[in-house]
């Protein structure tokens, strides 16, 4: 038997442990399986599983039905129907292992219910082939165990009993020899397998659109926002420049976080506030990938009508200078 997360690197390994071609794909990649337990009461658990190569999902498992449910057609080829049919049967097994194992040491220590257990588990490939496996749990939302994969230990991140009690187990029943596969040679030929179907969809690249329009908090004061969507892959540059100079970050510079679309695409807003008819012109660039050498330019031009209005102004894209 092993342990609960250390099986969800042993699953990983069962998976894609085949020979594949090299994609020739530049970066860094990394695979994740995600677990999420919830512990309601003693009798009652819900399980869910997550597969991850990058932000792409690839596909979950259903515990109702205990079948995997591929989002992306082409992780199916990975393996034959047999042999996820096997993956399916292991994964209910550990599922019922893992749930049966925690509730126990739950109940033992007087742990208050409900609570929520996460694991992940995974390896990232370097652009320069080398790679490096990793293994965490989570209890309700905070860190509580990590694999050290350099000397196959467990480290928890709180001293408690319960800690101490779901250390033990993993450490007791973790395979050394098949985390050393994994570590050393299996996550590799995982990646390289799924980057190999993949190729496409790890490829695909969506032109941003933006938008620039402002808004009016007070009579002294005018938002000017900048609302970029549709872009894919995610990383992307977004600056205000005021008379052809970048703005600097600042308190009057306000850019939210990336968020995703439901179309697998993403989105920002990137907000300068300026005092209104203060004479200097404005515009939003936007670098990304899709985009090459060339940045999407949208100039505001400081105007009674765009004041009172707000209107939305139309994307063009620009070479620089």
């Amino acid at each position: 038997m092993q342990s609960p997360c250390c099986c969800l690197l042993s699953l990983l390994f069962y998976l894609l442990l085949l020979s594949g071609t090299w994609a020739n794909l530049d970066g860094t990649f990394t695979i994740w399986m995600l677990q999420t337990t919830t512990f309601q009461n003693t009798s009652f658990v819900e399980m869910e599983g997550l597969g991850l190569l990058e932000d792409i999902k690839l596909g979950y498992l259903d515990t109702h039905t205990w079948s995997i449910h591929f989002y992306q057609p082409w992780v199916r080829s990975v393996l034959p129907q047999a042999d996820w049919d096997t993956f399916e049967k292991l994964l209910k097994v550990y599922f019922q292992e893992f749930s049966h194992l925690i509730n126990k040491g739950g109940m033992e220590r007087d742990i208050p219910y409900p609570f929520v257990a996460q694991c992940m588990a995974g390896c990232v490939l370097y652009p320069n082939k080398t790679s490096q496996a990793f293994a965490y749990m989570g209890y309700n939302g905070q860190d509580f165990l990590s694999f050290n994969t350099k000397n196959a230990t467990w480290t928890f991140s709180k001293d408690t009993k319960f800690s101490r009690y779901v250390q033990s187990l993993f450490q007791n029943y973790t395979s050394s020899d098949m985390l050393e596969i994994f570590i050393n040679d299996s996550c590799v030929n995982e990646v390289k397998m799924l980057l190999h179907y993949g190729r496409a969809a790890l490829e695909r690249q969506e032109l941003p659109v933006a938008t620039v329009f402002t808004h009016i908090p007070s009579l002294d004061q005018l938002l000017l926002v900048c609302h970029v969507t549709g872009f894919y892959p995610r990383p992307i540059s977004v600056a205000w420049l005021r008379d052809g100079q970048e703005v600097p970050p600042g308190p009057a510079l306000n850019t939210s976080p990336i968020l995703p679309n439901a179309d697998l695409t993403y989105q920002l807003r990137s907000v300068l506030a300026v005092a209104p008819r203060d004479g200097h012109s404005y515009v939003c660039r936007v670098r990304h990938q899709s985009l090459g050498t060339r940045s999407l330019l949208i100039p505001w031009e400081s105007s009674s009508k765009q004041m009172e209005e707000s209107e939305s102004r139309n994307s063009t894209v620009s070479k620089e200078d």
